[in-house]
């Protein structure tokens, strides 16, 4: 099922490199779906520029160029704090056909740990491949693997699936499911049973179109649109395993939920929190029974994987 044809900002940032996971954090919290990024120049040129170009895309209905210019304050706000020179930002609108034609211009195939890879749909794979292609078109939904958040999740659910395919009727949840990819990651290392929710609708629609595109049957998993209330609702015994890849003030007010959707030997992963934001989220899993089994930080972002042990 096709989405009605609508506009969208094409919001472009060039800015220092350094300054690219701030710039993503406040593309996220504003609500951008689908974000991709670029080196200005190239590595082996002697003129190298260590600029770098961050296009975002947000429905035209949600902001006006009010909020673009806050935006943009707030961009300059973050760079001047780092002591980094001042990003610009620009914006323009496009219809949906150039939205797809920019993510085709920006986004190329991601390795992902030692066994996956993340192929845009309109890349032929080389038949010389060996990883676990994971095909996705991300629409307008967030998710491409692209992002330091993505990748650290699906790199901690390869190690937290490490001979899942030999549990018998394996079930894992996704929260916040964006494009699908860390649910159909979690098929591909083994999981026989997946339930994944979004509160974007547009996300739902992006799940279904890419599990199409990596073959897989709708008997395997359950999408709605909702939180982690209506995945509760819908799974008839806890899962064995669950990630949550959004942002920690999202994050904390479900941590009591937590306990009800994972068996008495289950796990999480949780990411999309930035590495100053982990301590407040340790404290409020350890107050509720949960136990954090590793730590991983990568640039400004942190990634949890827990098990719970009451």
């Amino acid at each position: 099922m096709q989405p009605l044809k609508s506009r969208w900002w094409e919001i472009s940032v060039l800015s220092d490199r350094t300054l690219e996971e701030s710039i993503f954090w406040q593309l996220q919290q504003f609500g951008c779906q689908g974000m991709a990024s670029q080196i200005q120049g190239s590595l082996s040129s002697p003129s190298f520029s260590s600029q770098l170009e961050i296009n975002a895309y947000i429905p035209y209905q949600k902001i006006s160029w009010l909020d673009l210019s806050a935006l943009s304050i707030r961009l300059k706000q973050d760079a001047t704090v780092l002591s980094k020179p001042l990003p610009t930002l620009t914006y323009k609108l496009i219809w949906d056909e150039d939205w797809s034609s920019s993510w085709k211009q920006h986004w190329h195939p991601q390795p992902i740990g030692d066994r996956l890879i993340i192929y845009p749909a309109w890349i032929k794979v080389p038949p010389e491949e060996t990883r676990q292609i994971i095909r996705i078109d991300p629409g307008s939904a967030f998710g491409t693997g692209t992002h330091t958040t993505t990748q650290m999740s699906l790199e901690a659910l390869e190690f937290r699936m490490w001979g899942a395919e030999k549990i018998t009727n394996f079930s894992f949840a996704d929260i916040g499911c964006g494009s699908g990819i860390l649910a159909i990651g979690a098929m591909f290392l083994g999981a026989k049973q997946v339930y994944a929710v979004d509160t974007d609708v547009l996300a739902i629609t992006a799940m279904h179109h890419n599990c199409e595109l990596n073959q897989i049957t709708p008997d395997k998993y359950w999408v709605a649109e909702g939180s982690i209330q209506k995945l509760m609702a819908q799974i008839s015994q806890p899962v064995h395993g669950f990630t949550c890849n959004i942002q920690a003030n999202i994050i904390l007010p479900m941590v009591p939920m937590f306990s009800q959707l994972i068996r008495r030997d289950g796990w999480g992963i949780l990411s999309g929190i930035l590495v100053d934001q982990a301590p407040k989220i340790m404290d409020a899993l350890h107050e509720y029974g949960w136990t954090v089994a590793t730590l991983w930080k990568r640039e400004q972002w942190s990634c949890l994987t827990i098990r719970f042990d009451n």
